[in-house]
């Protein structure tokens, strides 16, 4: 892993005005995926926008760590739908074409 991509758990506390807590929560249930390097902990910065989103969703709307996973469970529910409508219908157009 490229430590360039890491963005330390404190950065992220401080900026989002939130407690550490909360990130090694989400890391204990598997919701993202935190990293230690000298005994600083870091996230890589793709899982930045999901984990902005847990933020939101746990400081705006009050939602505990099992709300997020049952989110985060639907959400991935719905990006597979969503994958195998695509796939469907490409195949669908496909041989409409075909004919």
């Amino acid at each position: 892993m490229n430590q360039e991509n890491l963005i330390a758990l404190e950065e992220i506390c401080t900026s989002h005005n939130i407690e550490i807590s909360f990130i090694h929560s989400l890391s204990e249930s598997g919701l993202i995926k935190v990293t230690i390097i000298k005994e600083t902990f870091f996230v890589d910065h793709t899982q930045l926008p999901q984990l902005e989103k847990f933020i939101d969703f746990h400081y705006s709307l009050s939602i505990n760590i099992e709300g997020l996973e049952t989110i985060h469970n639907l959400l991935q529910r719905m990006d597979s739908l969503q994958a195998e409508f695509n796939r469907l219908t490409n195949i669908k157009h496909f041989h409409e074409i075909a004919q």
